[in-house]
This record gives structure tokens, sequence and C-alpha cells, in this order.
């Protein structure tokens, strides 16, 4: 029987069993990233909320799951770390939405996508699909029986990834 686990805001889960979905919801600006390993079916969904952490070292320090600086590769080595590798592994992200922001004078999604490119980039993987952008919120599960990432968008439907 099929588990689902909930990824909070500001949060990671990791899963080496088949019969987990981890979903996440109200990915509005914030960004999901899933992480899988199909040889392995290992995977991982995080859940940040900001770019970067030098806007409150305090609060990163307390939880680093909050700012894509400090939350990517501390997710990456837990991906490791539960027999991921890194050769193998399928990155998918949905949100950074344009949320309340019609200046586009702050636009966290954006900001959020650019930071996670860029530490990818760094650590030299590939991004394999998105569903980034727009105005709405989106719940995002991870199946680990198969690797798949379902984004429901606020009434747009399903989208797979």
């Amino acid at each position: 029987m099929v588990r689902n686990i909930i990824v909070s805001i500001a949060d990671m889960k990791m899963a080496n069993d088949p019969q987990i979905n981890l979903i996440t919801y109200a990915l509005g600006s914030c960004l999901g990233v899933a992480l899988y390993d199909p040889v392995a079916k290992v995977g991982g969904l995080l859940h940040f909320m900001l770019p970067e952490s030098r806007i409150d070292p305090l609060k990163a320090k307390k939880n680093p799951w909050m700012f894509a600086d400090t939350a990517i590769p501390l997710f990456l080595e837990e991906f490791y770390k539960i027999g991921g590798i890194k050769e193998r592994v399928k990155i998918k992200v949905a949100g950074g939405s344009k949320i309340l922001d019609d200046s586009e004078f702050f636009n966290i999604g954006k900001k959020n996508y650019m930071v996670l490119r860029k530490i990818l980039q760094l650590h030299n993987l590939p991004l394999v699909a998105e569903d980034i952008g727009g105005q709405g919120n989106r719940t995002m599960t991870l199946e680990l029986s198969s690797g798949k990432v379902f984004v429901k968008v606020s009434g747009n439907g399903v989208k797979v990834l």
C-alpha cells in the first residue's frame, strides 16, 4: 500500500521505499526540488522558500532548508547518503510563481530559480524537467516507484514531469 509523506515548507524528506510518495503543498514563489535515482529507487523532495541565507544567517543556521544556498548542498549530501548516485540523479523542479508582486521588484520565485540553477551548475548537475513561473500555487508529488513527478497547478490540472 502506497504511503504519502508530507514535506512541509522549509523542509525536505528522503526515502528509499518504492511504496512512498513524497508530497509538498503551497509552492508559490517557493521551489520544490525532486531528486531521484532510477536504479537505486531512492529520492528526495525539498521545499525551500528564499534564495540566499545572507538575509538572515540566524534563521539559516536554525533551519538550513529555508534557503536555496544552504538547503541544496545539504539536500544533495543526504541524497548520496541514502544511496543516490550523482551520475544517475534526475532533478525536477516546480514552483517559482510570481505571487503578489506585479511590479516584479521582489520576484522571489525568479530569484529562487536563478540561485537553484547556479548551484546545480556548480555541482555539474542537469535539470531534466521543470514547471516554473506563472501565478498559481502548486502541489508537487514524487512517486518513488517510478520517479514521476506530478505537479498540480491551481485551476490547471496535473502535469507529469
